[in-house]
């Protein structure tokens, strides 16, 4: 005959979430026998959700995660992340992007990486212009603050999509605030755009202009005197 459990008797609850464990403890009530409890922590387990099998539909995906995270206290960034990390592995660019959607019309995940996840899925599912457009609106109209990573990123994709203009514009009001790149790649695809845009001039100002970057300094050489040896 099953016991009833103490009411400090914590059952661990595992849920299973795009092949991912992660676990909670959570307190039992007195008068839950531990049967019920199995029942209630299965349950549980099985309502969330697993990614890799939903329909590929914003509906499905959402539907999921909404009833997964009705059964959570506080909102699992972690797990998601974990989820997000696995999606990209087999580069399910497609449910990355509906997933950090659903995060985002949360009012979970704004930060800086999860801006540069959603920009580079939308890039690799060929939605450069969505990419584009999440950058004006989000992220664009601070740009005295973003991170050179999450600006060279944007930069990339405006180069692989040919979206020149955009690049160059992107650059110019980098420059407006002062900011100096830090990586020669990103001054290379700037001077590349000029050039397929026909303004030379432009180029090699830029080229000038960060020429530091592109001479490596030299390394300070350590000249060691041997020792002298004393007259016979």
């Amino acid at each position: 005959m099953w016991r009833s459990l103490g009411k400090h008797y914590m059952v661990r609850q595992s849920a299973w979430l795009e092949g991912i464990w992660f676990e909670k403890l959570r307190p039992a009530y007195s008068t839950m026998t531990q049967a019920q409890s199995y029942e209630r922590v299965t349950s549980r387990a099985a309502a969330s959700p697993r990614l890799f099998e939903l329909k590929d539909n914003k509906e499905a995906v959402y539907g999921a995660l909404d009833a997964w995270v009705a059964w959570e206290q506080n909102f699992p960034i972690g797990p998601l992340r974990r989820a997000l990390v696995a999606l990209e592995k087999e580069q399910q660019w497609h449910r990355v992007i509906q997933v950090i959607k659903w995060m985002l019309s949360k009012g979970q995940g704004n930060t800086n990486g999860t801006y540069t996840q959603l920009i580079r899925a939308l890039d690799m599912d060929h939605r450069a212009e969505e990419a584009h457009r999440f950058w004006v609106k989000k992220i664009g109209n601070d740009l005295h603050s973003v991170p050179w990573q999450l600006c060279s990123a944007m930069i990339s994709i405006y180069y692989r999509n040919n979206m020149l203009d955009d690049l160059v514009k992107l650059f110019k009001n980098l420059e407006a605030f002062d900011r100096k790149p830090t990586d020669k790649s990103v001054v290379q695809k700037v001077a590349d755009a000029y050039e397929m845009l026909g303004r030379p001039d432009e180029k090699h100002r830029i080229l000038d202009k960060y020429n530091d970057l592109f001479t490596e300094s030299p390394k300070k050489s350590r000249k060691y005197s041997s020792p002298k040896k004393g007259k016979k």
